[in-house]
C-alpha cells in the first residue's frame, strides 16, 4: 500500500470532490495531476482493493477513440 498511499488519497479527494466518476476519469485526473502518472493496471489495483472504494455500476460509451465497458466508482458510505 505505500507505494500507491499518494495515488489512493488523490483518487478519494477526487470522488470526494466528484461524486461518481468511472475509471477513464479518475485514469485522467492522476496523469494529469502527478508527473509520474499511474498505468491503468495500477489504477484498476487501487480500485478494486482498497475498501474506501466501491464499484457502483458500469458504463458503455467511447474512450480513447473505440467503444469499452468501463466501471463506475464512488466512495464507500460510512457504516456507523
Amino acid at each position: 500500500m505505500s507505494r500507491t498511499k499518494r495515488l489512493r488519497s488523490a483518487v478519494a479527494d477526487y470522488l470526494e470532490a466528484n461524486g461518481r466518476s468511472n475509471t477513464v476519469d479518475i485514469f485522467d485526473h492522476l496523469n494529469d495531476r502527478f508527473s509520474w502518472g499511474a498505468t491503468m493496471n495500477q489504477v484498476g489495483n487501487i480500485l478494486a482493493k482498497d475498501l474506501r472504494f466501491q464499484k457502483v455500476g458500469h458504463v458503455r460509451d467511447f474512450f480513447r477513440g473505440a467503444r469499452y465497458t468501463v466501471c463506475v466508482w464512488d466512495l464507500t458510505s460510512k457504516v456507523s
